[in-house]
């Protein structure tokens, strides 16, 4: 198929010229200089693609363009010309290039010049107007791979959080978990994911599947295109999206605790998110209440937490639901947990601590509460004794957080401590599924709706 877009790229009409007026089909022209490059990190890799197109371009090609010169590293038309090109390269900065294959960017990194050549082939291009198609396996999250990266940024369009600009970003998984000791299960995920590939021998995929020198991992990104997770990921996508719930959201009046992990103001990098996360006592169904996170580009300069948003909010949830927890790492936030404090103690029915019902340190020598609160959530992630919303947010931040363990036992954390990768929300989550776990050993089950009192059973 790439081969066939380059070749299309360099003869084709391929520039949009409006419609025709009796037909109405599309009406094209061909580019008056095209540059079509075709990138790779290796040159192995790059030929993979260009052997193809030599083979398209040497059969009926040469009768209508005869003034093709088919060479093994370029091709020449009569305007333009079809290159593969390299991360080992000279600097292509500059270069007019029209349209351009980036291939297998699972594999580009900064170590291997990937970076570098994804900015250069797009600000070439931005420049013509041009156009790219990049290609890859599943990649593994926490590589900082160019693949990585476009999915990061196809995310945060879905999520508004950038301009969409001109981003299409196809990407398809089994739409259930595969059960991989289920030759059925398998089959039917196989198909879902190859989809018209009908050349693909399933039989000796799952043959590969089911060899004990495969490694789960590597069947899951490279038979069933999922993206996996990285080697300290404190949970699995497959393990967070397999609990999943769209179809049970929070109403006003359930019974609900709350989580709360809040930030302010970096003087450098970027700051740490500030979320507030649900969690309905019944069912422990976790749902995002709001998460605010530092904008991209331009808009994030100088960007701090909206307080007055976050008190909002807090008071929001208060009044929607019947509120039996809330849980506040109060770092950064103590004078805004003590005021919460006073104002709804007496409707709350479970304590984070002792002396304090809504403050709850994650840190300050209380690491085995938190090794606790985390081995709480995890283990009903894992057992799938609780749901979620799949809200981007917090379904990011679970994903972006690394496993540590410590004298304790297990905690998370960044990837590193300055990283962009956030995990705010993850925290927040934990303190509000620790509270309703508090709130299922004190009895506080049900509400009666219309008064919206409490009662203990």
């Amino acid at each position: 198929m790439l081969a066939a877009i380059c070749c299309a790229e360099l003869l084709g009409p391929v520039v949009y010229e409006g419609r025709d007026a009796f037909s109405g089909e599309p009406i094209g022209r061909p580019q008056a200089s095209p540059l079509v490059q075709l990138a790779a990190v290796s040159e192995d890799q790059t030929g993979n693609t260009y052997d193809l197109v030599q083979e398209m371009l040497k059969g009926p090609a040469l009768e209508n363009y005869p003034s093709l010169d088919i060479g093994l590293t370029r091709t020449f038309s009569a305007t333009g010309k079809l290159i593969p090109v390299t991360a080992s390269s000279t600097s292509r900065e500059g270069q007019r290039t029209t349209f351009a294959v980036l291939d297998e960017t699972h594999l580009w990194n900064a170590v291997n010049g990937g970076h570098r050549l994804s900015d250069v082939l797009r600000r070439n291009l931005a420049k013509m107007n041009g156009r790219s198609i990049e290609t890859t396996n599943a990649f593994v999250p926490g590589e900082d791979s160019v693949a990585e990266k476009s999915a990061e940024f196809a995310q945060k369009i879905r999520e508004r959080k950038v301009r969409d600009s001109g981003l299409l970003y196809d990407h398809v998984e089994p739409p259930f978990e595969v059960d991989k000791t289920d030759e059925k299960s398998i089959l039917a995920a196989l198909r879902h994911v190859y989809g018209d590939a009908v050349w693909i021998n399933f039989e000796r995929i799952i043959s590969e599947i089911w060899d004990p020198a495969t490694d789960p991992q590597d069947s899951d990104r490279f038979y069933f295109n999922m993206i996996t997770h990285a080697t300290d990921s404190w949970l699995s996508q497959p393990e967070w999206l397999a609990c999943q719930d769209l179809d049970r959201p929070a109403e006003p009046g359930d019974v609900v605790t709350l989580g709360f992990d809040g930030s302010r103001k970096r003087t450098r990098g970027v700051t740490d998110a500030t979320a507030l996360i649900g969690c309905r006592v019944s069912d422990g169904h976790l749902f995002q209440i709001a998460v605010w996170e530092q904008p991209e580009g331009p808009d994030g300069e100088g960007w701090e937490v909206p307080i007055i948003e976050v008190l909002a909010a807090v008071d929001d949830a208060f009044d929607r639901y019947s509120v039996v927890g809330f849980y506040a790492d109060p770092a950064k936030w103590e004078g805004h947990v003590n005021t919460w404090e006073a104002k709804y103690g007496p409707r709350l029915q479970v304590k984070a601590s002792a002396n304090h019902l809504v403050e709850w340190w994650m840190t300050g020598g209380r690491a085995s509460l938190t090794v606790r609160a985390l081995e709480i959530i995890h283990n009903a992630i894992i057992d799938r004794e609780m749901t979620h919303d799949g809200s981007f947010a917090l379904t990011r931040h679970m994903l972006n957080a690394r496993r540590r363990v410590g004298r304790a036992g297990v905690t998370i954390a960044k990837e590193h401590p300055s990283s962009p990768k956030k995990i705010d929300a993850a925290i927040a989550a934990t303190l509000a599924f620790k509270a309703r776990a508090d709130a299922i050993a004190a009895g506080v089950t049900e509400v009666k709706k219309k008064s919206r009192k409490l009662y203990r059973f």
